[in-house]
């Protein structure tokens, strides 16, 4: 079951929380589409306020990939089919 801040609005402003079938939340800016989700509705918004902060620009640039691949636990020189999509 879905809820948002405002239905019907044109505009498309607020959040919307859907609860999930295993019992999690997730949390939905209308504006841009992005969603995040937690435990609570409270850890649901905290995870979509990150997103939005990075989709702002916000957060450090990458300049090794490779080391950062290899400070996350994953091996630089790992076929391109092996990573997660985000990675790709």
């Amino acid at each position: 079951m879905a809820s948002a801040t405002r239905q019907g609005d044109d505009d498309l402003e607020g959040v919307e929380f859907v609860r999930e079938d295993d019992g999690s939340i997730t949390a939905r800016d209308l504006e841009t589409g992005l969603a995040r989700g937690g435990d609570t509705r409270a850890q649901a918004l905290t995870q979509l306020a990150e997103v939005l902060a990075l989709e702002a620009g916000d957060g450090e640039r990458i300049d090794d990939p490779d080391a950062f691949l290899q400070n996350i636990g994953i091996d630089a020189d790992t076929d391109d089919k092996e990573l997660p999509n985000f990675l790709r």
